[in-house]
C-alpha cells in the first residue's frame, strides 16, 4: 500500500515471527539517539508501552511500530522498511542474541 509508513523485508517478517513465537507479543521503537540507540528496537509489547510524544508509524508483521515524536517531525512523516543485518546489536533488542540486528531503511523509489 502508498499510504503504509513502515514495511518490512521478508528476511524481516520472518525474524519477527520467529520471535513473536518464542517471546509472545511484539513492539518496536525508533528512538532518535545516537548510535545503537538510532536502532529500531524490538521488544516485548509489555515492557515498552508508547511515550505521550511517540508516533504509531504502522505495524509489521502485526507488531506496531513506533518512532520518537521529534524524530518524526524532523524527519518529515518518514517512510521505513524494516531489515534485517548480521551482527548482534548492542541495545536490549530481542533479536540480537541471534546475532542479527534489525535497521531501518529509506524505501528506494520505484
Amino acid at each position: 500500500m502508498d499510504d503504509e509508513r513502515v514495511t518490512a523485508t521478508a528476511e524481516a517478517a520472518a525474524l519477527i515471527e520467529r520471535l513473536r513465537a518464542q517471546h509472545g507479543p511484539l513492539v518496536f521503537h525508533q528512538s532518535g539517539g545516537c548510535c545503537d540507540g538510532s536502532a529500531p528496537m524490538c521488544l516485548h509489547r509489555e515492557e515498552l508501552p508508547p511515550g505521550p510524544y511517540d508516533v504509531k508509524l504502522g505495524e509489521v508483521a502485526d507488531a506496531p511500530f513506533y518512532i520518537d515524536g521529534d524524530l518524526y517531525r524532523r524527519l518529515g512523516r518518514p517512510r521505513f522498511e524494516l531489515d534485517v543485518a548480521d551482527g548482534a546489536g548492542e541495545g536490549f533488542s530481542l533479536e540480537g542474541s541471534g546475532g542479527v540486528h534489525f535497521v531501518a531503511r529509506t524505501p528506494r523509489a520505484g
